[in-house]
C-alpha cells in the first residue's frame, strides 16, 4: 500500500449539502430554514445552554466548593524517572525539564516514592515524599528541599 492509495471506507464520506441553489435542488429558495421565525433569520437561533424560558440547568443545579486561588500547584515527578540521570549528577526542576521528564516547572517538584532508584543523586525540589527521601538516601544520594 501506498500513501496515495490510501481513500476513505465506502459511504464514509458524505458530500455536503448545497442550499439555496434553486427549487429543483430541493433545498432552494427557503434553503431548509422553513418560513419565518428566529431560525430562519440571519444570526437567529438561541444562546447555548438556553431551554426556551425554562430555568435552565446550570441554574437549578446547586453551587458547589470552590477554588483555591493560593493553592499551590506541585509538578510529580516519580523517583524511577531519575534513573535517566548518571550517579553524581545534581538535579533540580530545571535539569528535569532539560530531560523531557516534565514540562514546566509550576510552583515547584514534589518526588514521589514510586519505583526504585539505583544511582546517586542529589536532588533539589520543592517536596518529598517520605518514601521517596529514604529511597534516595538508600541509594547513597540527598535529597535537599528548596
Amino acid at each position: 500500500m501506498k500513501l496515495f492509495e490510501l481513500a476513505p471506507s465506502k459511504g464514509a464520506v458524505k458530500d455536503r449539502k448545497r442550499v439555496g441553489r434553486g427549487h429543483g435542488s430541493g433545498s432552494g429558495k427557503t434553503s431548509g430554514r422553513g418560513h419565518k421565525g428566529q431560525n430562519a433569520r440571519s444570526g437567529g437561533g438561541v444562546r447555548v445552554g438556553f431551554e426556551g424560558g425554562q430555568m435552565p440547568i446550570y441554574r437549578r443545579l446547586p453551587k458547589r466548593g470552590f477554588t483555591n486561588i493560593f493553592a499551590k500547584e506541585y509538578v510529580e515527578v516519580k523517583i524511577s524517572d531519575l534513573n535517566k540521570f548518571e550517579s553524581g549528577a545534581v538535579v533540580d526542576a530545571q535539569a528535569l525539564k532539560e530531560a523531557g521528564i516534565i514540562k514546566k516547572v509550576c510552583d515547584g517538584v514534589k518526588v514521589l516514592g514510586n519505583g526504585e532508584i539505583n544511582v546517586k543523586l542529589t536532588v533539589k525540589a520543592a517536596k518529598f515524599t517520605e518514601a521517596a527521601k529514604e529511597k534516595i538516601e538508600a541509594a547513597g544520594g540527598k535529597a535537599e528541599v528548596m
